[in-house]
């Protein structure tokens, strides 16, 4: 029996797929334990999985409310704000804590960099968890970057340039200081350009799509295991809402909209998505947690609803809008429907337009994002028999328990090989 430390990092839907990998470690006579914020806890504890927390409900909360990580060009910074606050050292020490030599692999976010410092000095066995293919810097294949817009067929060497620039001007300077603090403390030498390489294990690489969502690159990572989604989504562990079960079947499928299950600024959002529905006289399901969001009177047919596991709403679903993080897009993949994507930070902009390239979706940046325009762009979707066609086909592609296979194959590989 193995003992695989998971360090997600991010949202729900960050969490919700190493879950998925979990289970199936589990299944197979494994340990595992949960790094995750207090937020979370009440899921992973609820599934019988053991937790070590870092930081409390309320610091999640508080973190999300700061608008600057919903920001384009902020959000990044934001994002490491929050892993300067004690979270390199404790992933650190808590890794160290529950490693036991010869059984011991730990699966983390590439956000970890603590967990990446302790491969580095203590040499215990790590893979890098890639969700989004965003992760992954290629000339071949540049990733949709917020505030970078790469020219058709540009150079490699204009790529390279710009991934340069974007390093010494904006990314170390982020990063490295409080990280290269951190190794002083214990004893290890400084890096630079962060992102351009180092986070990546040398171990193993999981990336937790299929290959054909994002196609492997020569200049990728040689040790690179593409899983596919393995999507977890709570079903069987929260329930559907009776009341929306109740919903669903009373008419047509309706329109679901969501940015995300941690967006607290979306009052525009849906108060667009709500006047959309009644220009295209088309029911809608409108999911947040965060009831403030939601406008005080809704168009006929239109409600809201504070979660639903995706499995189980989607396939029922004529089309989704969501904000474009990668567990909501592979839900929209996997349930075969059309999908609109309102980006806004992050790796949104690169799914966006990985699901338009694959011919199952649209796009509108917040500033289009008028009720006019979300209708005309629905409309388009909803009345191509090509988009529908492809997101069917893709559907049949898509399967949750082999991809968990998969990804925990990958991971007792290395605990073979390193034991």
């Amino acid at each position: 029996m193995g003992r695989f430390l998971f360090v997600p990092y991010g949202s729900h839907g960050d969490v919700h797929p190493y879950v998925g990998i979990a289970l199936e470690l589990r299944a197979r006579g494994h340990d595992v334990i949960f790094f995750v914020n207090g937020h979370f806890a009440p899921l992973i504890e609820g599934l019988g999985l053991k937790v070590e927390l870092y930081g409390t409900d309320e610091d999640f909360r508080r973190q999300v409310a700061d608008p600057d990580i919903w920001d384009p060009r902020k959000g990044f910074a934001a994002v490491m704000r929050g892993i300067e606050k004690g979270y390199l050292r404790f992933l650190y020490d808590k890794i160290q804590e529950n490693y036991v030599k010869g059984q011991t692999v730990v699966a983390a976010s590439v956000m970890a960099l603590g967990a990446r410092c302790a491969r580095e000095k203590l040499g215990i066995p790590l893979a890098s968890v890639d969700l989004q293919p965003v992760l992954f810097r290629s000339v071949h294949a540049p990733p949709r970057l917020p505030g970078i817009w790469w020219p058709k067929h540009a150079p490699h060497a204009y790529v390279r340039f710009i991934f340069w620039l974007s390093d010494i001007a904006f990314v170390d300077p982020m990063m490295c200081p409080m990280l290269n603090r951190f190794r002083a403390e214990i004893g290890l030498p400084p890096v630079k350009r962060v992102i351009n390489g180092w986070w990546h294990s040398p171990d193993l690489v999981l990336a937790l799509f299929p290959d054909w969502y994002a196609k492997p690159q020569p200049d990728w990572p040689p040790n690179v295991r593409c899983t596919g989604f393995p999507m977890y989504d709570e079903a069987g562990t929260t329930a559907m809402d009776a009341e929306l079960e109740a919903f669903l079947a009373a008419g047509d499928a309706p329109l679901v909209f969501t940015p995300g299950t941690a967006h607290v600024f979306a009052r525009g959002f849906f108060e667009s998505a709500a006047a959309a529905c009644k220009l295209l006289g088309k029911r809608g399901v409108l999911l947040t947690r965060h009831a403030q969001n939601i406008p005080a009177s809704l168009p006929e047919g239109v409600r809201h609803f504070a979660y639903a596991p995706f499995s189980e709403l989607l396939p029922r679903a004529a089309a989704f809008v969501h904000h474009g993080g990668m567990g909501s897009s592979a839900q929209g993949l996997k349930a075969g429907v059309p999908q609109l994507v309102w980006p806004l930070a992050h790796d949104q902009f690169d799914n966006a337009a990985r699901l338009e390239a694959l011919g199952v979706g649209g796009e509108l940046r917040p500033k289009h994002f008028t009720p006019e325009n979300i209708a005309a762009k629905l409309r388009g979707l909803l009345e191509n028999p090509d988009v529908k066609k492809k997101a069917k086909e893709l559907s049949k592609r898509l399967d949750a328990q082999t991809a968990r296979a998969a990804a925990a194959d990958a991971l007792e590989s290395l605990l073979a090989k390193k034991t």
